[in-house]
């Protein structure tokens, strides 16, 4: 009866078109998460895509879950990229052009919420950060680095340089130093085949061409990688025993919806579908890594206007924006809204995090800590109360200046 029953479940799937996901499964914790930003990829700018480029998506075609992630900032209904990346990395809403910075304190003086890339390193994991953009945009800077301004390119330039992931990779910004970020322990990237020639245990920073890497295919004589050229080799360098933590970003769909032009967003999407795909093989191949796309907002308004898809505006808009999911059957309820800060939350609890989101000490309360040895146990901050982080600070500093006898 049992083989009867398995041949009859045979042959419903096959009739009705529906594979499963070999690698999908209810999960607590996985070894290696990929969390894939389509900067400014709403749900009609699939629908553009695939009416451009002639194209089925494999994002759409193969996904195990697809929801969606309501976007804002703390300040706005409209998020920019800077306080979207700073939900998708930190688990909270904060003001726009605000980076990894909470909304009371942009100064980041007192607290500062850690990112999960810092979170992965921390966790014993390795960590990268890879982009179509600068290396300074406000997305990669929303993993990497704290600041009150997503135009402070050499602040965020810097603090990437002096930072402990193990791989940073995108455009060239002129802020960038070589000195400083070899002083640190990277290598210096400006090309794909140094790229290729990396081994695993590397620590690299790529300044790449900024013109090439959107591109489905690299243009002719050019010496810089495609997107999902740096996201396989950039999978292959952090994989390991311990896990990995990858935030890949397609910026150019954003970028070219800006400008409303409709066929380079096209190939922008086109070109990192083919980077979610290259994940998504590994995870599956792998049995034990998460792949989460979304988007940080939508951009250009897109609408469908006597059935054709067209731009509307050269802004952002607060709509809703996709959330898929492979290798996962309970990340998220299927068809079913979050909100964009929960989608860092529920990675964290996936990633096995004792508590996320979570803060860091601040620029005073870290000067202290270094300097005084107090305040070794900093934990001050909190999205909704901007009072905690100093009254916990306080209440630190005296039981440690006075402790009870």
């Amino acid at each position: 009866m049992k083989k009867v029953l398995s041949v009859l479940l045979t042959v419903l799937i096959l009739c009705t078109g529906l594979v499963p996901c070999v690698g999908a499964k209810d999960a607590a914790e996985y070894a290696n998460v990929i969390l894939m930003i389509g900067d400014g990829m709403g749900v009609n700018t699939l629908a553009l895509a695939k009416q451009e480029r002639g194209i089925t998506l494999f994002m759409e075609d193969e996904c195990d879950l697809r929801g969606y992630s309501e976007t804002r900032s703390s300040s706005s209904k409209v998020t920019d990229s800077a306080a979207g990346g700073t939900a998708l990395s930190s688990g909270v809403r904060t003001t726009n052009r605000y980076i990894a910075s909470y909304w009371y304190d942009p100064l980041c003086w007192f607290s500062v919420p850690r990112t999960l890339a810092e979170a992965a390193k921390l966790s014993g994991r390795r960590s990268g950060v890879i982009t179509t953009d600068t290396t300074d945009g406000a997305t990669p800077a929303s993993f990497s680095a704290h600041s009150s301004d997503r135009g402070n390119s050499t602040d965020i330039s810097t603090q990437q340089a002096k930072s402990d992931l193990d791989l940073i990779w995108g455009g060239a910004v002129g802020t960038f130093s070589s000195a400083l970020a070899e002083k640190n322990g990277f290598t210096v990237l400006t090309t794909k085949s140094e790229m290729d020639a990396l081994k695993p245990g590397s620590k690299s920073f790529a300044q790449f061409d900024y013109e090439t890497m959107w591109h489905v295919d690299a243009p002719e004589g050019s010496t810089s990688p495609t997107l999902s050229d740096m996201t396989e080799k950039a999978i292959s360098l952090l994989d390991n025993e311990k896990g990995f933590f990858l935030m890949v970003e397609g910026a150019h769909i954003d970028k070219f919806s800006h400008a409303n032009k409709p066929a380079e967003a096209a190939e922008a999407l086109e070109e990192f579908d083919n980077a979610i795909e290259t994940a998504v093989d590994f995870a599956r191949d792998d049995g034990n890594t998460l792949v989460v796309i979304t988007a940080d907002h939508e951009t250009g308004g897109i609408t469908l206007v006597d059935g054709k898809y067209v731009y509307t505006t050269t802004s952002h808009t607060g709509v809703n924006v996709p959330l898929i999911v492979f290798c996962s059957n309970d990340l998220i309820e299927n068809g079913r809204p979050i909100k964009n800060r929960e989608v860092a939350e529920r990675i964290g609890k996936k990633m096995g995090l004792d508590k996320f989101p979570v803060s860091d000490p601040g620029k005073i309360t870290a000067y202290f800590r270094d300097v005084t040895g107090l305040l070794t146990h900093i934990n001050p901050g909190d999205e909704v109360n901007p009072l905690l982080s100093i009254r916990t600070m306080t209440r630190n500093l005296f039981a440690n200046l006075f402790p009870k006898k």
